[in-house]
Formats: C-alpha cells, structure tokens, sequence
C-alpha cells in the first residue's frame, strides 16, 4: 500500500501547488461519464454515479459540465459513443505503467500515448505485460474534518465491511478495499454525511521498483506528469517508489 499512498501524496503536493481547477473538473468529468457508462445515468440506482456527483459539487464544479458529462458517459450527446482503454508500459528503470482511458476515437488515443511513453524514454507493451502486477482496489479520498483514521475504520467496521487499509496523510484520508465493497462504501459515507474527494476501482502493484537517481526519477515523473495532463487519460498507476530525498531535490527544480 505505501507505494500508492506515497504517489497519492505526490500528486496531492503537485495539484495543491499546480492548483489547476481545470484539470481537477477534468478528472471527474471522466469518472462521472464511466459510471454513467457502467452503471446508468440515474444516481439513485448507481452509487458510483452518486459518489462521483458528490466530489463534483465538492470540487464547485459547474451543474452544466456535470449533466453533460454524465450525458456523455450515457451515450445521449451522439457522435462516438466513449469507450475505456488500457494501456500498459514501461517508464524508465523499468518502472511498470498502466494508463487507463476515455475515448471516442481508439486509433488517435494508442498513437498519441504510444507517442507519449517514447518522448519520456519509455515503452509502450503488449497488453498483460504489467498488469500481473497490479490489482484492482475501491479506493476513496476524504479530506478535511472527516479525513479521522479511527473514525473511518470504525464506520466501516459497524457496517460489516472488510477494508484493507485505511490511512491519512497531510489532512487527506485514504480508504482501500476490495472492488466489490464499493457500492457499501458509498452508501456507509453517505450515511455519515462524509463527501469522498475521489473514489473508484484504482490499480495498486504488488511490488515497487526502488528509484534513487535523479535523472531517472525525473523521466519517470515527467512520463506520469504528460500522461496525467493528456485529455484522454482518466488514472494513472506506477510502482515507483522514489527516493524521499530525490523527490525534495526534483520538487526544488
């Protein structure tokens, strides 16, 4: 689990300094149109619709940019209908990469990540070659007042449900449980009134490729960074695991 929380902190640092409004409406954009996709367009029979709703309004996304969407995920908008793809790779020093998308053209999306993993000294694989590596994992962020370890733990212990892990780190809450725990999650939170930040099934590795030098560390960070910016893309997953103090001296650049 430290390998993802670690990155999740990251990536916390990085948006906290970042503050890009945009890029946040544009992740939950994407989570709002593959569970309108999987599950329906309507909230009160899809909990990762509703919980994907709830970080939207959290986040002060505009009521607009949600219907449409959500309207997109449920294919109503015409045009091509929005499909997931799944990509796998590596970064470099051999780092395993799994890149999950959103789509409405396949062929632009393989050639611009394909693109993408070769300009940050990386290689796109056959499908399988890293995914062994990683599992599947209902994950939920909780930030604020609410992000209370003892209290998260104890909220889903009363409702019957097993977690793997719950942890916080600088005011932000983590849970991981398995993926067919998500839908119990969500209605023990909104039960408590607590607003998960994000939520949804993410990839965690089984093991991390230990990196402690500064100019693979930065190829590898500006792979994960490009990615992450790229319209298409919904997550990210790595199994780095940065040396603390190269991720001070790259943070100083």
């Amino acid at each position: 689990m430290s390998g993802h929380n670690k990155w999740s902190t990251i990536k916390h640092k990085k948006a906290a300094t970042d503050a890009k409004r945009g890029k946040a409406f544009s992740r939950i954009s994407k989570e709002l149109m593959l569970a309108a996709k999987t599950g329906g367009k309507d909230p009160d029979t899809n909990p990762r619709l509703r919980t994907a709703i709830a970080a939207a309004k959290n986040a002060n996304m505009p009521n607009d940019n949600v219907d449409r969407a959500i309207k997109k995920g449920a294919g109503e908008l015409g045009g091509a209908a929005v499909e997931e793809l799944n990509y796998e790779g590596y970064a470099a020093g051999g780092v395993a990469v799994m890149v999950e998308c959103l789509s409405d053209n396949r062929n632009r999306t393989a050639a611009d990540i394909r693109s993408i993993f070769t300009k940050a000294n990386g290689t796109l694989a056959s499908t399988g070659a890293v995914a062994w590596i990683f599992n599947r994992k209902a994950r939920f962020e909780i930030s604020g007042d609410a992000a209370d370890e003892e209290n998260l733990l104890e909220i889903c212990f009363d409702a019957g449900i097993d977690v793997d892990d719950v942890s916080v780190s600088d005011e932000h809450a983590e849970i991981i449980a398995a993926p067919e725990v998500f839908d119990q999650i969500v209605t023990v939170l909104e039960e408590q009134s607590i607003v998960a930040v994000e939520s949804g099934i993410v990839q965690i590795p089984d093991n991390e490729v230990s990196i402690s030098d500064a100019s693979t560390a930065r190829q590898i960070l500006r792979l994960l960074d490009t990615l992450e910016d790229y319209d298409d893309v919904k997550d990210v997953y790595a199994n780095a695991d940065i040396d603390d103090g190269i991720m001070e001296q790259l943070s100083a650049e």
